[in-house]
């Protein structure tokens, strides 16, 4: 079985999650609450899914699984996740949701939430130990799915009312942006949204077909894309969400994408935030660019909470955190042009949408004037797919057994010149470029990140590093 917890939440192939697998974990979640005294027998929990074509039946399975235990499953429908975790924080009732976000539609994937928010590294222990002692329960199997109540559209109006508060209506009046649809779940509110915020909006790309689309390696074919709509429609900007839509996209009059961590620091600058915690992975010149606290943590939004609640204790306020994949978090409540958004500390991609359009529009800048403003060391990423991560795990052990290893293998980019190690390796490099290789936490995936002076050199330099990962790769098997 192929399941295993990642960056965020529960991954695997859709074959190993479909069927007993989905009630064995469901069922587990569900007992950790239990047994935690987080929840009392007969609470409700809310189900929620993306639109792959294994989602529902995950689903419908899980719901029932969580009902022969004592829960009342709320069926949510196909939804964005922060608009199912928003509705589950101001209820003070759990929430799980089908997905596997940005990656093939042949793996899926559970994101569990307690009441007052995602699971942590704790929580995910917790619960796979508990699915360990159930795995041989015969009592756990694939019971038929009754009907649960549907508050799709009560959920959805819930989360629309809090991101339709946050701008001046018609901010975005006499502008022109376009939405790539394609199968998120997040493709119609966002449409919504916009459009009642006086901008002009352009469908492109809907697709009954699910396609992945990862906000923070944007494939080449979706990069054309983005060029020829910009071109053809004369768009000021292009918006759009992973598969659900807890990761933005935003690209530039010229289709060209925003990175995910200038969203965020764009977003920070808007919030006014005092603390802002990221992992390692964003860009270095966050530090430089901003008027608040850094604080740097490991990949993945479980470590990002931890850390906004560790600021929080402190009696820190204006607590936010982002990754390099744009997906924005919320530890504490921001107040903007007087009114108050609560907190949702966990990704979402409509909020960092709404502030960077809406610091485009109050500037009266393009958004590539808006991003040159900020600037930062030019980064760029990308990843091999299908990589096993037996071989990922050999590339690392290599790199980490000596520094005339790392050397070695790095000679063809340059000298080593200060290395971290707190995810993957993130080594500079003698002409203070950057190069960070980072195996995936949730699928066969080899991530490689870069930062150079300009970006011609950040190209080449990520060219190179993922040739010299698939020459490891062949060269040893």
């Amino acid at each position: 079985m192929s399941l295993k917890f990642g960056t965020s939440g529960l991954r695997g192939l859709s074959t190993d999650l479909v069927g007993r697998a989905s009630a064995l974990y469901a069922t587990a979640f569900g007992r950790s609450l239990l047994e935690a005294g987080i929840v009392a027998a007969g609470s409700a929990i809310l189900i929620g899914r993306d639109f792959r074509p294994s989602s529902p039946e995950i689903a419908a399975t899980a719901a029932a699984a969580l009902e022969k235990i004592g829960f009342r499953p709320v069926d949510c429908g196909a939804l964005p996740t922060p608009a199912l975790a928003a509705r589950g924080l101001a209820e003070g009732v759990a929430s799980l949701m089908v997905t596997g976000s940005h990656i093939p539609a042949d793996r899926n994937g559970i994101k569990f939430y307690r009441p007052d928010g995602e699971i942590d590294k704790a929580d995910e222990q917790a619960i796979g130990a508990m699915a360990a002692r159930l795995a041989d329960d015969p009592a756990i199997g694939v019971a038929t799915p009754a009907r649960f109540p549907d508050e799709h559209a009560e959920t959805v109006a819930t989360f629309m009312a809090r991101n339709r508060a946050l701008l001046p209506q018609d901010l975005l009046r006499g502008k022109t942006i376009g939405i790539y649809q394609h199968s998120t779940v997040a493709r119609d509110m966002l449409a919504d949204l916009l459009s009642g915020l006086g901008a002009e909006v352009v469908a492109l790309g809907r697709s009954d077909v699910f396609i992945p689309v990862d906000t923070e390696a944007v494939s080449a074919e979706t990069l054309a894309r983005l060029k020829a709509w910009a071109a053809e429609h004369r768009l000021d900007a292009i918006v759009s969400a992973d598969g659900d839509g807890d990761r933005p996209l935003v690209a530039d009059e010229r289709g060209e994408p925003l990175r995910g961590d200038l969203l965020g620091l764009i977003a920070a600058r808007f919030l006014g935030a005092q603390v802002v915690v990221t992992p390692v992975t964003s860009n270095s010149g966050i530090e430089a660019a901003g008027t608040f606290e850094t604080r740097r943590t490991r990949v993945g939004s479980p470590f990002v909470i931890e850390g906004m609640m560790a600021a929080l204790k402190e009696g820190r306020t204006g607590v936010m955190g982002f990754e390099a994949n744009g997906g924005l978090l919320t530890a504490s409540p921001f107040r903007i042009e007087g009114r108050k958004v609560a907190p949702l500390p966990t990704r979402d991609c409509f909020l960092p949408i709404l502030a960077v359009l809406a610091s485009s529009a109050e500037a009266g800048l393009s958004l590539r004037a808006l991003a040159a403003e900020y600037r930062l060391p030019v980064a760029d990423a990308d990843r091999l797919e299908n990589f096993p991560q037996e071989a990922s795990s050999a590339l690392m052990a290599h790199l980490r057994a000596s520094p005339a290893n790392l050397q070695a293998f790095l000679a063809p980019v340059g000298q080593v010149s200060g290395i971290s190690d707190i995810d993957g390796l993130r080594v500079t490099l003698g002409d203070r470029s950057v190069i960070h290789f980072r195996p995936s936490g949730n699928a066969p995936e080899m991530r490689c990140y870069v930062e150079a002076a300009d970006a011609a050199a950040a190209r080449a330099l990520l060219a190179k590093g993922l040739e010299l990962i698939r020459d490891f790769q062949q060269l040893h098997g």
